[in-house]
């Protein structure tokens, strides 16, 4: 990096920590819920069955390993930057570091992209009285992600405290909606028992995971509030996997109660499963308040994808890694307008060119790629010297206040969660040939702009932390 620029950030204030446990907490499960619960769940039933509430019990298990390699990595380096400060720190490849942020950043695109397209199912469906194609539905709701998202970064976050509430009471509807079933006997809770796959049951509930995992995904972005927390080391470990344990307990829950209460071919055919159960409830609960609540849970993780993916690719051109046109600012809003702009329009591509379970497939194929990254990190800065042989320390920063034992993750967890990670972005978990290409090709314009960039200004090495976007 050029010696200007590090002069500058050395120049800045640091983020003030006033972030405390509970909030971290309520973070890491806002980031959890949303789109995925509500739209996957005929998806995953389509892989397994019945028995639904499986792969999601897997999916929870394995997202706890990769999380003890976070939780470690927190503390031991408590700053906004997550897998790009993790890989840069551990391997000192800048290409690598690069590599890690462009696929966090299109795992957001991808992952936005999936929530469009659900919006244009059966829950908008539900509200109109007539019928919109898909692609127009999920096109028009980028656009309005994309306006709230060019007001501002204050404007954006309120609106995402909002949704978070929406659609957190949305999944308690489905569990009382269960617990009522279960005490009126009704329903038929032996369905949620049975598991039915094309092939071997164990590559189906693989494949029902790998999709699951989608419904998880997030929790790795709480790292990002490391530097503005009061306690990270005693206090990042607890809400990470405190907050972990209540989403997966959510989704059980609403997962046992769907496959309880409707068929599941209706749940393999519908694009807004949830909905089927509101409908069939013996409770008196209107299914266009449920469908709109659904909406707004899938707006609200559009958002915050949209979000993160924008102000990387604006980190990345700021730190001269991608062309600096990326790095253009609104003068009025003061909003990264070229890198929403870029975003939006692979948002809108994606969405033309692929289905909700492709989509999805595809965030979680680039997430797990990162994951395995940030799983091996951890084992090695564990044997790194206390000084690296650039001078520049390795230990754990100091945060003051925060004088407790940091976290240290069993070695078997992160070697577990880095082979979990590449077993599910395998074909072993039966993903289509699409989804690796849609991937590759991802990643592929990245190359592009990275390569594009060292030819006009030369080498840069990446500031981890600037990647966090």
């Amino acid at each position: 990096m050029a010696e200007s620029t590090q002069v500058s950030q050395d120049q800045q204030p640091e983020l003030k920590r006033s972030i405390g446990r509970t909030v971290l907490l309520l973070f890491v499960v806002g980031d959890i819920l949303g789109a995925g619960i509500y739209a996957l769940t005929g998806t995953v039933a389509a892989e397994v069955g019945g028995a639904i509430w499986l792969p999601f019990l897997l999916a929870f298990v394995l997202a706890a390993l990769t999380a003890t390699a976070y939780a470690e990595l927190v503390a031991r380096y408590p700053r906004a930057a997550g897998a790009a400060l993790y890989a840069n720190r551990a391997f000192r490849r800048p290409f690598l570091t690069f590599l890690v942020a462009f696929a966090v950043m299109m795992s957001g695109i991808t992952s936005a992209s999936a929530a469009a397209r659900a919006f244009g199912g059966d829950y908008l469906a539900e509200l109109l009285p007539f019928g919109v194609p898909t692609v127009v539905a999920a096109w028009v709701f980028l656009g309005l992600i994309t306006l709230v998202n060019v007001l501002g970064v204050s404007e954006s976050v309120r609106v995402n405290v909002v949704l978070t509430l929406i659609e957190a009471t949305g999944l308690l509807v489905i569990i009382g909606i269960g617990v009522v079933a279960l005490v009126r006997g009704e329903g038929d809770p032996g369905r949620a028992l049975e598991l039915h796959t094309e092939g071997a049951a164990w590559m189906g509930v693989l494949g029902g995971a790998a999709l699951a995992f989608y419904a998880l995904l997030g929790f790795e972005d709480s790292v990002n509030l490391a530097e503005e927390a009061k306690h990270p080391r005693r206090d990042y470990p607890r809400a990470l996997f405190g907050g972990l344990a209540i989403a997966g307990a959510i989704y059980l829950a609403v997962a046992f109660t769907a496959s309880m209460l409707v068929e599941t071919d209706v749940l393999v055919g519908s694009t807004g499963p949830l909905l089927e159960v509101v409908k069939v409830a013996g409770l008196v609960f209107p299914a266009w308040l449920f469908a709109l609540i659904a909406l707004l849970a899938v707006m609200n993780t559009a958002l915050i994808n949209m979000m993160m993916a924008s102000r990387l690719v604006y980190g990345m051109a700021r730190e001269r890694i991608i062309p600096a046109l990326f790095g253009r600012v609104q003068a009025r809003r003061r909003t990264p307008v070229v890198a929403i702009a870029f975003t939006v329009v692979l948002a809108l591509t994606l969405t033309a060119t692929g289905d909700l379970g492709d989509l999805a497939d595809t965030t979680v194929l680039l997430l797990l790629l990162v994951f395995a990254v940030v799983n091996v990190a951890v084992l090695v800065l564990r044997r790194r010297p206390t000084t690296g042989p650039d001078g520049d320390p390795d230990e754990p920063e100091r945060v003051e206040g925060d004088a407790e034992r940091s976290f240290r993750a069993p070695t078997w967890a992160p070697v577990a969660g880095a082979v979990v990670s590449l077993v599910l972005a395998s074909p072993l978990t039966g993903r289509e040939g699409s989804v690796y290409l849609r991937a590759g090709v991802l990643l592929a314009i990245g190359v592009v702009l990275y390569v594009v960039n060292r030819l006009v200004v030369g080498r840069v090495d990446a500031d981890d932390a600037a990647l966090a976007g």
